[in-house]
């Protein structure tokens, strides 16, 4: 099988054919009847849907009866600009963010009015501040830059969470605010319609809203469904004049129809499976939010690529709680099995129906309470559905996805995942070519991740960041050269060889023309317990000696010629390699941002075997055994 690989888009515009503006006005519900949820004084109700959570959810909510509202001062914002740390402002937002969310769900849990007075503190609080968008989006604004601009409202991930927790509030709460004061409800409406419903009718200038992507320029990522989804929460719950909510709701089915556009057949999320929940889980919460308020009448469920979509997650996870991660993913899964389980019975997936099962038994965690109130609820009412599936996940020895590239092979304890792709996917790290090895479902041989974000993160100076580059992947410097960024550069000639477990491919066009490769063909082939890697290249007037690079976590010993061993957790890997041809060394990377030590401990290794000849064609082999 030879694959091509070539960016995603194919106008589907499923939602658009499932219905035009005509036909949604006839099936789009009134009066909501599509929340399946009680209404606040039904008591007996809402004692049934938080049943064992009830008395949680109250003593957590207590907790903030006494909060004292933080302010984001002008210097939290400033911050951003100024040293590119993000986390100050959000940090003290977050925190209000989340004092209200729990003071809601205690409320709704108790229905006592004991958390309404603080809850209208923490409204209001939030209602006074300039803008609902953290400092590292400010940049949205007319104005740009990363300190708010009054009036200037901008819709991005957070304001868009802001507004459908709030739009919640106002559609379970508002009668409870008036009893205090009318003005408290009327506020909290028209903030929610001048943040988010007229910014979202009026304008087509943000990005993520996808509106002059096409299959020649742009890309649409997570951004697109998480907004659209928040925004369509906030339509269907606060509008009241119905030609405009006609109108917002299916202006967000033109801009989610871009994000299905964009996204492969194969249903691989390029971003990784720690953002399979912002980009096809928020999809999934979009279209069931859209099945519900139509009565069902706009339904792509039955859609493949949608399944696909869906059961991604299951067929990227490793198991012991490790996860293929490519990109800005980490290796380590955090999974809302609620939220796996749901997408699994939309889609008739009896595949993430056991694996949500399975993650229920091996991680079970409480309901969260967030901001993210939809999915609250939702967990809420679904959780007590998974427990009729068999606590079980599907392991297949051969997994290709033959537009996102992504190759998994399955053999004994070995799991190799390898990949082709583009150096300009979304979350993109300049990494065409490489691998991840694990045993026993633990990772040895690893892709590092990501760190904290930061400004640097999405600016232009993001590949000087040392977890971007090739060179701290599983990949060979050639002829001097690491892998440049860019849409053309790309893995050609790819061949995955399921009878073989085989996967090749031609990485020489991931790396500048100056490299003078004329190809480097990287071959993987797992058999009888060992990994065989196989480079067969040709280069041009080579200058300098090529190196090989392998990341480990493990504890590395590199004395004996011609072996690396790397010991992790009782096990102990052999790396060999000819020792007449190569000569070894070892570096320290010390972990000091807790985003990578949470996951790999306070260190990482990086392995390289640099070539002792300087020579323009030949073949390397490697092999790893257990």
């Amino acid at each position: 099988m030879y694959c091509l690989s070539v960016q995603a888009y194919e106008n589907r515009n499923l939602l658009q054919r499932q219905a035009g503006p005509d036909k949604l006005e006839n099936i789009l519900m009134t009066d909501k009847p599509w929340i399946h949820y009680p209404l606040y004084a039904d008591r007996r109700g809402w004692d049934s849907l938080t049943s064992i959570n009830k008395a949680y959810y109250i003593q957590f909510g207590e907790k903030y009866l006494s909060y004292d509202w933080k302010v984001v001062k002008a210097t939290d914002y400033l911050e951003f600009a100024r040293s590119g740390n993000r986390s100050k402002m959000e940090n003290i937002y977050n925190s209000n963010l989340n004092a209200i969310s729990a003071l809601f769900i205690a409320e709704m849990a108790e229905g006592k009015g004991r958390f309404i007075d603080q809850l209208a503190n923490g409204l209001f609080h939030t209602c006074e501040m300039t803008s609902w968008t953290i400092s590292a989006h400010l940049s949205l604004q007319l104005v740009q830059g990363s300190f708010p601009k009054l009036n200037d409202h901008v819709i991005d991930l957070v304001s868009g969470d802001v507004g459908a927790m709030f739009s919640w509030v106002y559609y379970f709460l508002n009668k409870e605010f008036d009893k205090l004061n009318p003005l408290i409800s009327s506020r909290l409406y028209d903030e929610i319609e001048s943040r988010i419903l007229t910014p979202y009718l009026n304008e087509s200038r943000f990005w993520w809203m996808a509106t002059n992507v096409t299959a020649d320029k742009g890309f649409v990522n997570n951004w697109n469904p998480w907004c659209n989804a928040n925004v369509l929460q906030c339509f269907l719950l606060v509008e009241k004049d119905r030609k405009r909510l006609v109108e917002g709701v299916y202006k967000t089915m033109v801009s989610v129809d871009k994000f299905l556009n964009y996204n492969h057949d194969d249903g691989a999320c390029e971003e990784g499976p720690s953002y399979w929940g912002h980009a096809a889980g928020k999809m999934y919460d979009y279209l069931q939010l859209l099945y519900d308020a139509t009565g069902g009448g706009i339904n792509i469920f039955s859609d493949p690529m949608v399944k696909n979509m869906g059961e991604y997650i299951s067929r990227s996870y490793v198991g012991n709680g490790w996860v293929v991660n490519f990109a800005d993913a980490s290796a380590k899964g955090d999974f809302n099995y609620r939220l796996i389980y749901r997408y699994g019975k939309m889609v008739h997936s009896i595949a993430m129906e056991q694996f949500a099962s399975l993650l229920k038994r091996e991680y079970p965690k409480p309901i969260s309470i967030s901001r993210d109130m939809y999915r609250v609820l939702a967990d809420l009412s679904s959780d007590p559905e998974i427990d009729k599936y068999a606590p079980l996940h599907g392991v297949k020895p051969f997994i290709w996805y033959p537009e996102t590239e992504f190759c998994y092979i399955r053999e004994g304890k070995l799991f190799l995942a390898a990949k082709g792709g583009y150096n300009d996917e979304s979350h993109n790290h300049n990494d065409i070519g490489t691998f991840s090895l694990y045993v026993d479902d633990e990772p040895v041989l690893i892709d590092v991740g990501v760190g904290t974000y930061t400004k640097k993160t999405f600016s232009n100076e993001r590949y000087s960041i040392w977890t971007m580059q090739s060179d701290y992947h599983n990949l060979p410097v050639i002829n001097g050269f690491s892998q440049r960024y860019g849409k053309k550069y790309r893995a050609t000639n790819i061949k995955p060889d399921k009878n073989g477990n085989m996967f090749s491919l031609d990485i020489s066009k991931a790396y500048p023309a100056d490299a003078g490769i004329n190809k480097w063909i990287r071959g993987y082939r797992l058999n009888k317990g060992n990994l065989c890697i196989t480079d067969t290249f040709d280069i041009n007037n080579a200058r300098v000696p090529n190196r090989l690079n392998f990341m480990t976590w493990g504890q590395v010993d590199i004395s004996q010629a011609g072996v690396v061993e790397i010991r992790l957790n009782n096990k102990t890997c052999r790396l060999s390699y000819d020792k007449n041809n190569f000569e070894p060394s070892l570096e320290k990377v010390v972990l000091d941002d807790s985003r990578l030590s949470d996951v790999w401990g306070n260190e990482v290794f990086r392995i390289s075997l640099t070539a002792k000849k300087t020579v323009d064609r030949g073949t390397y082999n490697i092999i790893i055994k257990i």
